[in-house]
């Protein structure tokens, strides 16, 4: 990422300054890999205390995972009890990987993860259907004791919008960067501090300012040359028009003169 020197040192003072404005973060962690799946489907489209009211719902409504799987997607919008269209994303989302995870295990579990190495581990779920970076990296963090800090759509415009990262730096960009500066011992930790302050604070909105390019300059100037060029052209056109009728007038009046 372009200036990364200088974001490292606004990215530490971030860090230091939540440790000390909020309460110590419990880690969380999954033995069960697919539990960490459904969670970060919720969790990327919702806030932390609606997704663990969303989670509990589906522990009481559903028999089990497989009956989550096959559900309707109106009968899990109805359960998740949130605005629809964010809803029906959450429930396509969750029923399109979990069909990837039955599909490839033929049961709704991924505990087979955890026997296989982090990277090949990691390609199985970046391999599943719907499933983005963040549910990815989420997943590695809490349940295959992957380095990652997963980030939220309103955690990358908290980034950019304080000027922490670079303003045309990508998620990838901005992930991969932040691994750097925070060990994976602190990985949980610096995620759960960030999203809650960026859940907590409004974006600031950048002020648009109005601004000319010198292209843009040089043409104004070339065009109001122009119209001041052909002006004074007019002008003195219009003299030399004015004065040949003055002596051409002068001419018939000498003639008129003599004739007499």
């Amino acid at each position: 990422m372009k200036n990364s020197k200088e974001y490292s040192k606004k990215v530490g003072r971030l860090y230091r300054s939540l440790k000390r404005k909020y309460p110590k973060v419990k880690k969380v962690t999954y033995d069960e890999p697919v539990d960490s799946l459904i969670y970060a489907i919720v969790s990327e489209r919702m806030k932390e205390n609606a997704t663990q009211s969303a989670v509990k719902k589906f522990a009481d409504y559903f028999v089990d995972l497989n009956e989550l799987r096959v559900s309707r997607i109106e009968e899990i919008v109805e359960v998740l009890a949130v605005e629809k269209s964010i809803a029906k994303d959450i429930a396509m989302t969750l029923t399109n990987a979990l069909g990837s995870v039955f599909g490839k295990y033929n049961t709704v579990s991924l505990i087979a993860l955890k026997k296989i190495g982090k990277r090949p581990a990691k390609q199985v779920l970046e391999e599943m259907e719907g499933v983005s970076r963040f549910v990815v990296d989420y997943c590695m963090l809490t349940s295959l004791q992957g380095h990652a800090i997963p980030l939220t759509e309103k955690m990358i415009d908290y980034l950019k919008g304080e000027e922490l990262v670079h303003p045309d730096a990508d998620e990838q960009e901005i992930e991969g960067f932040l691994t750097r500066q925070v060990s994976a011992q602190k990985a949980y930790e610096f995620y759960a501090l960030l999203r809650r302050h960026s859940e907590l604070s409004k974006t600031k909105k950048k002020k648009k300012v109005k601004t000319v390019s010198k292209t843009k300059k040089k043409v104004k100037k070339a065009v109001k040359t122009k119209k001041t060029t052909k002006k004074k052209k007019v002008t003195k056109a219009k003299k030399i028009t004015k004065k040949k009728k003055a002596t051409k007038k002068k001419k018939t009046t000498k003639t008129k003169k003599r004739k007499k």
